[in-house]
């Protein structure tokens, strides 16, 4: 019983029967829009983010099964925050995208089972996340809020 994956990254509930998809799904034979359909199914709830997807496809009965990844933490992030973009540099200036309240912040990062640690390691991977987007947490600098949990003024269960 021979097995084939496709991975592929899609818009919750867009996924359609263009590449990268439909070629690879046509290439083994499968019925692309029952696919199609249960992939739109089971992503519609991350719609406006980009999901990985694997399609696991048994060659011999044409049977497949779809797995659905988590969406990226920055894609958590911009949804949250309603942006298409989140770090922008205009005429030398640094744009910030906005600031998340930090229970946003734990929310993500219990949500994330990728990352490993406990739950204040996962926070502070968010956070580094954030840094780096240059989205600011409860209006602070991420650093700045890594510190208060470091130092114990913030905790995070």
């Amino acid at each position: 019983m021979s097995k084939e994956k496709i991975d592929a990254l899609v818009e919750g509930g867009k996924a359609s029967a263009g590449p990268p998809l439909g070629p690879a799904l046509g290439a083994l034979k499968v019925k692309i829009p029952d696919v199609i359909s249960e992939i739109n199914k089971k992503t519609e709830s991350f719609k406006g983010m980009k999901i990985p997807v694997k399609v696991i496809v048994d060659t011999e009965t044409k049977k497949f099964e779809v797995a659905v990844g988590s969406p990226s933490v920055t894609a958590m992030i911009k949804k949250e925050l309603g942006k298409d973009k989140l770090l922008k540099i205009e005429e030398g200036k640094r744009l910030e995208p906005g600031s998340i309240p930090l229970s946003t912040v734990i929310k993500i990062a219990k949500s994330k089972a990728s990352i490993t640690g406990d739950t204040t390691a996962k926070v502070k991977q968010v956070l580094g996340t954030c840094l780096s987007a240059g989205v600011t947490v409860d209006g602070k600098n991420p650093k700045d809020v890594i510190r208060e949990i470091n130092e114990g003024k913030i905790k995070v269960e």
